[in-house]
């Protein structure tokens, strides 16, 4: 008797591997490949929405293969989302990703206005003035989103 496979629906668990490279010249962003496979449930905010959409009826063993223009994957970079901010301002809401002094490069967790949590990378900083980029470090680039989906749980 064959056996239906089960496919990626909303709301579902899903067990995978994938990998994330940049469409231009194919450098790997992240990959689980060769490690432990992701967990996720689609609809959670795990994944950028048009990765997502491609998992969408996929079968449970299937591999795929997408190519996604910077629109569909992390969308356009945004000049007002490069601020600005007093240094003693960023002390009193960062909290440093990784340990050490703070360095441009660095991701940081930053408390909004609302008490909400936006990550950022410090652009430039000194003793006066800290630059925090908000925008996705894969704004404005294509990407190359390889699946091999290991297990589904429907919702």
């Amino acid at each position: 008797m064959n056996e239906i496979p089960t496919r990626v629906g909303p709301g579902a668990h899903l067990t995978l591997h994938y990998r994330v490279a940049l469409a231009a010249g194919g450098a790997e962003v992240i990959s689980t490949f060769g490690g432990r496979p992701a967990t996720l449930q689609m609809g959670s905010g795990q994944l950028a929405p048009a990765l997502e959409q491609r998992l969408l009826g996929l079968a449970e063993g299937e591999e795929g293969r997408f190519e996604l223009a910077p629109d569909e994957a992390y969308g356009r970079r945004h000049a007002e989302l490069v601020q600005s901010f007093q240094r003693a301002l960023f002390d009193a809401n960062a909290d440093l990703v990784n340990e050490g002094p703070y360095e441009p490069g660095d991701a940081v967790r930053f408390r909004g206005p609302g008490g909400e949590q936006v990550a950022g990378v410090i652009k430039s900083i000194d003793d006066e003035r800290v630059v925090l980029d908000f925008n996705h470090p894969l704004a404005d680039q294509a990407i190359v989103f390889e699946v091999r989906l290991l297990g589904v749980i429907p919702a």
